[in-house]
C-alpha cells in the first residue's frame, strides 16, 4: 500500500549510548539533508552520552529507566511520552531494549531501525563481528521498519561496505559506522515524504529519485 507524505515530520529518537546516529541526524536536520525537526529524545538508560549532545542542542531529553521494569511497562511510559510529544516517526539509534508487540501495534510502519550489517545477514548483537569472524567479503548496513520481529521488517535502505585484508573487526565497525549516518538520513527522507509502497517484504519507491545525502 501507499503512504501519504508526513505533515508535521517530527522524529522520536530512542537511544541507549553514544548517540552517534543521533548526532547524525541533528546535523542532518540542521543542515537542511533532513526535512523534519526532532520532538524528543529518550533513553532508557541515565548515562547515555547521547542525551547529554541532545540537551546541549536544545532538544527535548528525556531518560525513562528500563533497569528492573517489566517490558511491557516500560514500553507504556516510552509510548505514552512519544504520542504526548507529538511524534510522527519513531528512529531506534542505538536503542538496546526489543520492543513489545504492544509497542510495535501502536506506532504500525512508524518505527525505523539501522542494524550494521546487510539483513537479513547476521541479525542481532554484534553483527560486525559476527560478519568479519565469517569471512564475508562485503558487509553493510540496513534501515529498515521494525516489526515484531527481531531485525525483520521491510527494508528501506542498504548500503555496502567491502571488507579489506587490512580490517580488522574494529576498523571494518568504523567504516560501516560512516554509511549507516549516511544510509539513515536516506531512509527517513523516503519515508517521511510518503511515495514508496510495501508489497510483503519489498518496499518500492513510487518515483524515480530520492533525497539522497551529500
Amino acid at each position: 500500500m501507499g503512504h501519504a507524505p508526513f505533515r508535521s515530520r517530527r522524529l522520536g529518537i530512542l537511544i541507549s549510548g553514544r548517540g552517534s546516529n543521533l548526532q547524525s541526524i541533528i546535523d542532518a536536520a540542521a543542515k537542511g539533508r533532513l526535512d523534519a525537526s526532532i520532538a524528543a529524545v529518550i533513553s532508557n538508560r541515565a548515562d547515555a552520552c547521547g542525551i547529554e549532545t541532545a540537551r546541549k542542542r536544545g532538544l527535548n531529553a528525556l531518560i525513562i529507566p528500563s533497569k528492573g521494569r517489566e517490558r511491557e511497562a516500560h514500553d507504556g511510559e516510552v509510548a505514552a511520552a512519544l504520542k504526548e510529544h507529538k511524534v510522527d516517526l519513531i528512529c531506534l539509534a542505538g536503542y538496546m531494549r526489543l520492543l513489545s508487540p504492544w509497542f510495535v501495534q501502536q506506532f504500525p510502519q512508524r518505527i525505523l531501525n539501522i542494524h550494521p550489517s546487510l539483513l537479513p545477514a547476521f541479525p542481532g548483537l554484534e553483527a560486525q563481528q559476527q560478519a568479519f569472524a565469517y569471512g564475508v567479503k562485503v558487509s553493510g548496513c540496513t534501515v529498515h521498519f521494525v516489526d515484531e520481529e527481531l531485525d525483520h521488517g521491510a527494508i528501506i535502505v542498504q548500503k555496502t561496505v567491502p571488507v579489506l585484508d587490512s580490517d580488522d573487526e574494529h576498523s571494518l565497525a568504523e567504516r560501516i559506522l560512516t554509511q549507516e549516518h549516511v544510509a539513515y538520513t536516506e531512509a527517513i527522507n523516503v519515508v517521511l515524504e510518503g511515495k514508496f509502497e510495501v508489497s510483503g517484504r519489498r518496499l518500492r519507491l513510487q518515483r524515480s529519485e530520492v533525497r539522497l545525502q551529500k
